[in-house]
């Protein structure tokens, strides 16, 4: 029970940082905070993500060249130059640490307002930091696991947001409906999404990337909207009125 609670909550907690900071934030500039704010969100994100943690600059150029090259051979992670989810994986993480060690060459339009912690991030996706997750992680499966099975779990847990990751990008590729047609594959994965915080209502984020709700439907709902409505009234961000023009009005 315990070993499924602390899964639970690091699927969450990964996700929530994922949504929240790399994507809405740093990749779409969403809404705006503080430096100060910014690199508190930096560790808050190392924390919940541990081993899977990504950098924000990093996903954010390759979130850019996504909705930039949709479905072409561009696109860092589409099942369209992908025969399965896990080649489409090691793709997505080659392009992630190329952009990252900076070894592929990056359109200057994918550059602009990322967010930048330069030592932070190179001590987060470092061996020794991964390693040291990895630890922490397999202490406390040794520690509360009752029963051998939950231990499949093991794996998930160290790559959380590679396992985030292929359920939008190849599953929201090809399964789920539609709410507009795009020159794109994108679905929308699942009609409530309580299992992604909204982030497989992907076909819906294709047609309205800024926008900072990605549920349109009145039964899309959307939890991480909220919360940035809430702490955008709580003036720890300020949404960006652009964010705003979409958001519910479907």
């Amino acid at each position: 029970m315990v070993i499924l609670i602390f899964f639970i909550a690091l699927w969450y907690s990964s996700l929530f940082c994922q949504t929240f900071f790399q994507h809405r934030y740093a990749a779409h500039g969403a809404f705006k905070m503080s430096k100060g704010m910014e690199r508190l969100f930096f560790i808050i994100t190392y924390i919940a993500q541990g081993s899977s943690y990504m950098s924000p600059r990093a996903y954010a150029i390759m979130h850019r060249m996504h909705h930039a090259y949709t479905d072409t051979d561009l696109d860092p992670h589409s099942p369209s130059y992908s025969k399965t989810a896990w080649s489409m994986m090691i793709r997505t993480r080659n392009i992630y640490s190329g952009i990252f060690k900076g070894k592929i060459e990056v359109e200057p339009r994918f550059l602009k307002n990322l967010p930048e912690w330069p030592a932070f991030d190179k001590w987060a996706n470092g061996a020794v930091s991964r390693i040291m997750w990895g630890a922490i992680y397999l202490a406390i499966f040794i520690t509360y696991a009752r029963t051998p099975w939950v231990y499949l779990l093991f794996p998930i847990v160290l790559g959380m947001g590679a396992f985030h990751g292929v359920i939008i990008n190849w599953f929201a590729h090809k399964y789920g409906y539609k709410n507009f047609i795009l020159k794109n594959t994108s679905e929308n994965l699942l009609s409530v999404d309580v299992l992604m915080l909204g982030e497989s209502y992907h076909n819906n984020h294709h047609k309205y990337p800024s926008s900072i709700n990605f549920g349109v439907k009145w039964y899309e709902f959307d939890p991480v909207y909220h919360v940035i409505r809430f702490l955008g009234w709580l003036k720890i961000i300020k949404i960006n009125p652009s964010a705003l023009v979409v958001a519910g009005k479907e």
